[in-house]
Order: C-alpha cells, then sequence, then structure tokens
C-alpha cells in the first residue's frame, strides 16, 4: 500500500488528522444540548448520550427519556448534574422548557423513579438471578423423543469411544486428535533442549530463546517448551493459564512441542517468517 506521505504535505496530513479527530459534522442546531442519562434504578444500564433542544418542556423531555428507560411519565423526578456530578437543578415543573435550567454539553440527566412498584425496581430489569429459571423433571426429560442425552446415548452404543469434541471435528471435515494421556511425553526430545540455547521453532521458521522446559499445568500432558521470540509472533508474556514460567514482553512468548523446534546456533533474522498459527504451539 502506497504511503500517504507520497501524495500529501505535512501540513494536509495535520489538517486531515484534525478532521478526523475534531468533533461531528453532522448537522447541529445552535439550541441542542447533549445530556448524559442515568437512572435510580438501572445502576448497570449504559445510555446513549441524548441529543436535545433546549426550548423543549420538561413534560416533552419526559416522554422521549420514557421510550429510552420505560418509566412511567408521571413517575419520573428528574434532576440536572453538571460535569462534576453535582445536583445543579430539579426539573421539577413540567411546563419549563430544557434551557431556562442552563444545561451544558457534558451534563447529565438523572431520573428518580418514584413508583415502587416499577418494574426497575430492586433490580428487577438487571438482576437476572431474580428471574425464575424453566425446570423440567428428569422424567418429563426422558420422555422427550430428541435430547441430546438420548444422542449421546445412541452414538456410545455406536462408538463406546465417541465424544463431543470427535462428533464436532468430523462435521467440520477436521482431523480429530486423541487428548494426550502420557504425561511423559516427548521427555526424550526434551532432555536435548535446556534454558539459554537459541532455537528455531517449525513451522515458520520462527527464531528465538529457550527460556523453560517442563511440564505446564492446564495443557496437554507432556513436556513443553517456553520460547522468548526475537519478534513479537508469540502468543503471551511467558505466562500460560494463569501461571509465569519465563518473563518476556507480550506476544513475545510461546509454550511449543520440543519436537516442534531445534536448537543450535540461529541467529536473530527479520525476514521470511512465518507467521502462521500451529496445533502446537500455545
Amino acid at each position: 500500500m502506497a504511503d500517504l506521505k507520497q501524495f500529501l504535505s505535512q501540513t494536509d496530513v495535520q489538517a486531515l488528522k484534525a478532521y478526523v479527530q475534531g468533533p461531528s459534522s453532522q448537522a447541529r442546531a445552535d439550541s441542542t444540548v447533549l445530556l448524559h442519562c442515568t437512572h435510580s434504578n438501572l445502576k448497570n444500564t449504559s445510555f446513549f448520550e441524548l441529543r436535545l433542544d433546549r426550548h423543549m418542556s420538561i413534560l416533552s423531555v419526559k416522554e422521549k427519556l420514557k421510550s429510552h428507560t420505560g418509566t412511567a411519565v408521571g413517575s419520573m423526578l428528574l434532576q440536572l448534574k453538571d460535569l462534576g456530578g453535582n445536583v445543579v437543578a430539579t426539573l421539577a415543573d413540567d411546563n419549563t422548557v430544557l434551557g431556562f435550567y442552563s444545561p451544558q454539553d457534558g451534563f447529565t440527566l438523572h431520573i428518580i423513579d418514584i413508583d415502587p412498584n416499577s418494574s426497575s425496581a430492586d433490580g428487577w430489569l438487571e438482576d437476572v438471578s431474580k428471574v425464575q429459571k424453566y425446570e423440567i423433571s428428569e422424567e418429563d426429560y426422558n420422555a422427550r423423543e430428541k435430547t441430546y442425552r438420548k444422542f449421546k446415548e445412541q452414538k456410545l452404543k455406536e462408538d463406546p469411544t465417541w465424544t463431543l469434541q470427535k462428533e464436532i471435528a468430523k462435521r467440520s471435515g477436521k482431523e480429530y486428535k486423541e487428548p494426550q494421556q502420557d504425561p511423559e511425553f516427548q521427555a526424550k526430545e526434551a532432555e536435548a533442549v535446556k534454558p539459554g540455547m537459541r532455537c528455531e521453532v517449525f513451522p515458520g521458521g520462527k527464531r528465538g530463546e529457550v527460556m523453560y522446559v517442563g511440564k505446564c499445568e492446564g495443557l496437554p500432558l507432556g513436556f513443553w517448551v517456553g520460547v522468548k521470540y526475537d519478534e513479537p509472533i508469540g502468543k503471551n508474556d511467558g505466562q500460560v493459564k494463569g501461571k509465569r514460567y519465563f518473563e518476556c514482553a507480550p506476544k513475545y512468548g510461546g509454550m511449543v512441542r520440543p519436537a516442534n523446534l531445534k536448537v543450535g546456533d540461529f541467529p536473530p533474522v527479520d525476514d521470511d517468517i512465518d507467521f502462521s498459527d500451529s496445533e502446537e504451539e500455545i
């Protein structure tokens, strides 16, 4: 892709940057104000910034807020808060226009729902633990024809080694690899690898330094080699599954099987690096 500097002067680049980062070019009337919105009952709900006209009556503002929050107009008590979150006015008169209270961009309209029986009271619109879950008895579930349980039973009759992972691989046309059962897998290959050695990982010819050799909690059984790559082409920073095995910058670390690397005189290189992923690298 061509460098824009070949076609634009430094002044043009700065002007373009200022335009992109500047305020929206969308048409906006002088009487328009942008306000945030919060709700007394909806503690964890985020609302879009509202575009309101200063000439709107408080009643009209409430009607618009109803469509966003569900609170009835007659159950709303509005407060206007400044940029610091301080209440500067209570919008109690429905006939007064919004501009009377001198709102500014970035101020907040806080809705107090005064209805004790409101559907949003006590977290009913946010706390899913309050929602009654559908339950079915074992007897009713077993009476159903097409269930995962019966599907699994049928598959195990056909193949006692069947697993859901194997079924997914089959349907997606991928080769299924059985989980490693040998805790000493590739121990012999790991014997020749020591921390501090230079190495080249394949596929891809990715080069780096061996930082760790051993087993890793949370990864398939067997031996792994922790590599600090010369380039940010890795998948971690030396920490895997919450446990740190070595130190390196983010994206410079990786765990590979001993059989997937060679140790020796492999100085850093900048070219011909294959960034493709391998199933034997984590």
